[in-house]
């Protein structure tokens, strides 16, 4: 018996022994999760910023203080969460009590990627710990730094038929989607997440698939320019663009296109500094063939902002491209990277048209002030989820879910979405024997009649 499989069957049988069902357990399991967070901070700020060059500020605001307020937004709300929930029942189950009742899958894996390291591997198993599930986190191999504070802290955390990290690169991955987990949960791109959902799909494994796209930020006529040029560029370049979420390209509008072009080359120098490769804390590429990826897209269009790179740091500064088609090599795939093209329309009918026709995005950001036009690109676009006039803000909404949609994605998590996700919910009729109703059972033409009436 391997080591990942014998981790796994001493998951299952600690599972099946029903410790976790109980509230209590559950409560204090997510308590240690958070006084681990505490006690390994430090740690925590120097491993991301040996992994991504984060600062300490990028590191709190996007992994950290994320983690702490959806333990907190949990450990308030789980009680309720776990509570039966009773449904309605028609004429003909009188005498009958209806309820739902949330039970966990069992042993889950949550398999994590390397632009938030932390964030991305800790925050699906917030949700797993409080549905009632052991975890098994496999965390990417890119951000090592990460990946082994991660196995350290939750090594000396928990019992490992709890809670247990495996590091490890490809194979180690390979191996664990050999195992027969209760539910997988999988954030990274969609090639690798068509591989997630066949292997599941050999024991029936339930799976949820946080993907990407290339999401959309569309800046109508009567944006307010500042503003708009500001939350772009914050959204864009936070992480350097490797955020799943980023607006990956701008569509304008061509009456305001030079105004917000030039407010947004504005707002990048006052984020990033004048020169951003010589700013200690802006956040590098995560590695040689990622960032040889991202310099590729600098040949073609017309660079009007940035467009420096720094091999040795592996860093890329705040690059917006003009003059882009769709054929262009940067529009074919998700970015994931601090590059920005620019496409114009005249008209909103036409970016809807012509964004229908593409796969949908994980994200869509619209900004303008009109009611009827934010609610035209709302309703008749397909997309995970957005914003109108910010961009990435609605993933700090714990009542929001946050998940994808066709090749972005299927499931969601965040607050109850995450426990909803990692809980089988379970639909369940409790009859009376005080009492027998007869018209179920065959009789004659009149209980017949009866039925039809009711039913009909």
């Amino acid at each position: 018996m391997g080591a990942i499989h014998q981790l796994v069957h001493k998951q299952r049988e600690f599972f099946l022994n029903g410790s976790t069902m109980d509230y209590q357990f559950r409560i204090e399991k997510l308590r240690q999760l958070r006084q681990m967070l505490e006690k390994y901070e430090k740690n925590i700020y120097r491993a991301l910023k040996q992994d991504l060059n984060k600062s300490a500020f990028d590191t709190f605001t996007t992994e950290l203080g994320f983690l702490y307020n959806e333990i907190k937004h949990t450990e308030k709300n789980l009680k309720e969460w776990m509570l039966d929930v009773p449904v309605e029942a028609p004429i003909t189950h009188k005498g009958t009590k209806n309820f739902i009742r949330k039970e966990p899958y069992g042993v889950t894996l949550v398999i994590s990627p390397w632009n938030y390291p932390l964030h991305l591997a800790i925050a699906p198993a917030i949700g797993a710990i409080a549905a009632g599930n052991t975890v098994v986190i496999k965390p990417s191999e890119y951000s090592q730094s990460t990946s082994s504070l991660l196995a350290k802290m939750v090594s000396e955390t928990f019992e490992p038929n709890f809670l247990a990290v495996v590091e490890g690169a490809k194979e180690v991955s390979e191996e664990l989607l050999q195992q027969k987990f209760d539910y997988i949960f999988f954030t990274g791109s969609t090639a690798v997440g068509k591989v997630i959902m066949k292997e599941a799909s050999k024991h029936l494994t339930p799976v949820t698939l946080e993907l990407g796209g290339k999401s959309p930020v569309i800046v109508d006529k009567d944006a307010n320019i500042p503003i708009t040029a500001k939350r772009i560029v914050w959204g864009k370049f936070t992480n350097a663009g490797q955020t799943c979420v980023a607006p990956d390209y701008l569509y304008v509008h061509h009456k305001i296109k030079d105004k917000l072009l030039k407010e947004m080359k504005k707002q990048i120098r006052k984020l990033y500094r004048k020169n951003a490769l010589q700013n200690d804390n802006y956040v590098r590429i995560i590695n040689e063939g990622h960032f040889n990826r991202l310099s590729s897209y600098l040949t073609t269009g017309k660079i009007i902002q940035g467009g420096n790179v720094d091999y040795k740091q592996l860093k890329i500064e705040p690059t917006i491209v003009d003059n882009i088609s769709w054929t262009d090599p940067v529009m074919q795939d998700e970015i994931f990277g601090p590059i920005l093209p620019v496409l114009t329309f005249r008209s909103l009918t036409e970016v809807i048209s012509i964004l229908k026709l593409h796969e949908k995005p994980l994200a869509l950001y619209y900004f303008g002030e009109k009611e009827k036009n934010q609610q035209s690109v709302m309703t008749n676009l397909s997309f995970g989820g957005g914003c109108i006039n910010d961009t990435l803000y609605h993933l700090a909404n714990p009542n929001l879910p946050f998940g994808g949609v066709g090749s972005s994605g299927m499931g969601s998590y965040h607050g109850k979405s995450s426990f909803d996700t990692f809980s089988h919910h379970k639909s369940i009729l409790k009859q009376s024997t005080k009492f027998d109703i007869p018209l179920r059972y065959p009789g004659g033409k009149l209980v017949f009649s009866i039925i039809k009436k009711i039913l009909k």
